[in-house]
C-alpha cells in the first residue's frame, strides 16, 4: 500500500537559483542550506513520485489544475537562465487517480494536457513554483516521476479535503510519495518589496510559521481574512492542501528556516509523518464547521441582505424575480438610492453589481435587480450555480449623493468611495475594500475600471454608503 512519506514547504524565489542570482542568492543563504536539507530528506525516502502543488501554473477560479501530458518540462528563460532545464516524466496514472477520488469528495478539477491548453491558451510548461524546489531536489534525487498541481481559490475546507484524495488515490495507486507545497509567505514585509510594506505582512508570517511549528492544523481555518488579504501571500493554500494529505495521522512538523531578505517571507520546513491517529481526521469535522458557520451568518442578516440572498436564490432556482415584501422597514420600500450588491465565495469576491443613481422605484426593488445581476450578469465571473447558494456570502451597499472633489486630499479611503467620470466613460469603487488602503489606490482601480488613462482629463466625486453585511 502506497503512503505519503513526509510534506515540505519550500519557498521559490528564482534569485536564489546561482544561475539567476547571480551572487544575490547568498542574501537568502539561510533559504538555500534549508531547502538543500529538504532536499536531503527527500532522497533519503526515496518516493516513487513527488506531487507539487504551486500557486504560479496554469490557475482556474474555480477548479483546481492537474498537469496531463506524459512529459514535464520548464526553464528559467524568463528570468535570464535558459540554460538551466529540468523535464519529469508525469505520473498520468496518479494524476488522474487524484482527479478521481477529488471528484468523489465534490471537488473541482481539471486535467491539464495539451488539447485543453490550447483550447484555453494556457502553457503547459513547468512555472517557477515548482522549477526553483525541484531544482534543488534534483541536485540529490531525480530518480522519481512528477505530478504538477496549481491549486484553485477554494474555501480552506475544500483544498484541506483535496489533500486527503491525494492521500487516497496513493494509496490506491500503492506508490510512495513525497509531497512539496511551494509557496512564499507575505510580499508585503518591506517597502522595496513587490507590494511595499503592509503591517499585516510581518504578523502574517509570524502567525503561519507559529501554526506550522504547532502542528495545530485547524488554527488555519480560524485566521483573520483581513490578515491574509492585506498579507499578501502565496503559499497558505499549498501548505493547507499539503496538511491535508497528511490528515488522520500524527504530525511531527520541523521549521528549518524564516527569512525575508527581499521583502518577501520564505519559509522551510518538513511535515513528518507518524502513527495513524483518530484524532486527526478532520475533513468532516472542518466541513461541519463551516456549516455551522453559514447557519450562524444567515441568522444574522438584517433585511437589506436577506432580501439580496432570496432574490438571487429565488432566480436561480424558479428562474423567476421576487416581488418586494411589504414588511420590509419602510426606508427600503419609500426611499430610492443607487445600491451595490456584492457576493463572497469563501471569502474571494464572486460578484458585484450596483447602480450609482436609483433606476428602480424604491430601495427594495434596487436590491432585487442588482442582486440578480451580481449573481448571473457579472462579466468578470461565470453565472452562479444552483450548488453554489449555500456557500455565498452577501452584502448591500446603500448609495448616498455623490459630491464632487477638487483635490485627493479630500478622499478617505475608509470613509468614501470614489466615482471618475471621463466623457461618456466612469469608474465606481466602494470604500473600505480589503487591500486598498489609500486614495490614490482606489482613483487607479477606479480609473482602470473605466478605461480612463492616467493622463487623460477626469472629475472625482466622493460618496459615503450604508453597508448591510
Amino acid at each position: 500500500m502506497g503512503e505519503i512519506l513526509s510534506a515540505y514547504l519550500m519557498p521559490h524565489p528564482p534569485i536564489i537559483i546561482p544561475e539567476v542570482g547571480k551572487g544575490e542568492q547568498r542574501k537568502a543563504q539561510s533559504t538555500i542550506e534549508a531547502l538543500e536539507t529538504c532536499a536531503r530528506h527527500i532522497k533519503d525516502n526515496k518516493p516513487h513520485t513527488v506531487v507539487l502543488i504551486t500557486p504560479h501554473g496554469p490557475m482556474f477560479r474555480d477548479a483546481i489544475a492537474v498537469m496531463a501530458t506524459p512529459h514535464l518540462t520548464g526553464n528559467f528563460a524568463r528570468f535570464g537562465a535558459p540554460g538551466v532545464k529540468m523535464s519529469f516524466e508525469n505520473d498520468v496514472e496518479l494524476a488522474k487517480a487524484i482527479m478521481d477520488h477529488a471528484e468523489r469528495l465534490n471537488i473541482p478539477c481539471i486535467g491539464i494536457d495539451n488539447s485543453v491548453a490550447s483550447d484555453y491558451r494556457i502553457s503547459t510548461s513547468m512555472d517557477w513554483g515548482a522549477l526553483v524546489p525541484l531544482y534543488f531536489v534534483t541536485k540529490q534525487y531525480s530518480d522519481f516521476k512528477l505530478v504538477h498541481i496549481t491549486y484553485a481559490p477554494l474555501s480552506y475546507e475544500a483544498l484541506y479535503a483535496f489533500g486527503k484524495a491525494i492521500q487516497e488515490a496513493v494509496r490506491a495507486c500503492a506508490k510512495d510519495v513525497c509531497v512539496i507545497a511551494s509557496g512564499d509567505l507575505s510580499h508585503r514585509l518591506s517597502q522595496d518589496g513587490p507590494y511595499g510594506f503592509h503591517p499585516m505582512g510581518p504578523k502574517l508570517d509570524k502567525e503561519i510559521m507559529a501554526i506550522i511549528e504547532s502542528g495545530d492544523v485547524e488554527r488555519f481555518f480560524n485566521m483573520a481574512p483581513v490578515m491574509v488579504e492585506e498579507g499578501g501571500e502565496c503559499g497558505l493554500r499549498s501548505i493547507i492542501i499539503a496538511m491535508g494529505t497528511l490528515d488522520g495521522y500524527d504530525l511531527h512538523p520541523r521549521v528549518l528556516s524564516y527569512e525575508g531578505p527581499f521583502g518577501v517571507g520564505y519559509g522551510v520546513a518538513i511535515f513528518e509523518r507518524g502513527k495513524p491517529d483518530a484524532t486527526r481526521l478532520f475533513v468532516e469535522r472542518l466541513f461541519e464547521r463551516k456549516h455551522q458557520r453559514m447557519q450562524r451568518i444567515r441568522q444574522n442578516e438584517d433585511p437589506y441582505v436577506r432580501l439580496a440572498r432570496r432574490s438571487l436564490e429565488s432566480y436561480i432556482r424558479t428562474g423567476k424575480i421576487i416581488k418586494s415584501d411589504d414588511n420590509l422597514p419602510r426606508e427600503m420600500l419609500e426611499n430610492r438610492a443607487g445600491v451595490f450588491v456584492s457576493i463572497k465565495k469563501d471569502g474571494q469576491l464572486r460578484g458585484c453589481i450596483g447602480t450609482i443613481e436609483p433606476t428602480r422605484k424604491n430601495i427594495a426593488e434596487e436590491i432585487i435587480y442588482n442582486a440578480i445581476s451580481a449573481g448571473v450578469h457579472d462579466p468578470r465571473f461565470i453565472p452562479v450555480d444552483e450548488n453554489e447558494l449555500e456557500e455565498l456570502v452577501y452584502s448591500v451597499d446603500v448609495l448616498k449623493k455623490p459630491e464632487p472633489v477638487k483635490s485627493i486630499d479630500e478622499l478617505d479611503a475608509k470613509r468614501y468611495g470614489v466615482i471618475v467620470r471621463s466623457g461618456h466613460k466612469s469608474g465606481l469603487l466602494l470604500p473600505d475594500l480589503e487591500g486598498v488602503d489609500t486614495p490614490q489606490q482606489q482613483i487607479e482601480i477606479a480609473l482602470r475600471k473605466a478605461g480612463i488613462r492616467p493622463n487623460e482629463s477626469y472629475t472625482i466625486e466622493r460618496f459615503e454608503v450604508e453597508r448591510h453585511k
